[in-house]
């Protein structure tokens, strides 16, 4: 058994190497959180400005009613455009019969 505990026991140099290691990495974690506080911080007040909330419920609900808006403005366009061009097409064909006639009448 000593010969197995010999094998775990590390140097005091080993341990604070770890230990210093470890606790870079947990300077940096902070750091990273400080971070990505400050961003979240600085996101809720843009929601805030532009949506009147930061609840995400509440951002989302606002997404899907802009969505729907926004499909339905596109669906109108659509059909404006359709009409638009039915009724172009209705004129280019009651004009395309007078051209012809009026042509055979000039030979």
């Amino acid at each position: 058994m000593a010969k197995a505990n010999k094998k775990t026991v590390r140097s005091i140099d080993d341990l604070k190497e770890e230990y210093e290691r470890l606790n870079e990495r947990k300077i940096q974690a902070q750091t990273q959180l400080e971070e990505a506080t400050k961003q979240l911080e600085a996101l809720q007040k843009e929601a805030i400005a532009e949506f009147e909330t930061s609840e995400i419920d509440e951002l989302k609900s606002k997404l899907e009613q802009m969505e729907a808006e926004n499909e339905k403005r596109r669906s109108d366009y659509q059909e404006l455009l359709e009409k638009i061009s039915g009724e172009l097409a209705k004129v280019e064909q009651e004009a395309a019969p007078q051209t012809k006639s009026g042509n055979a009448d000039d030979a």
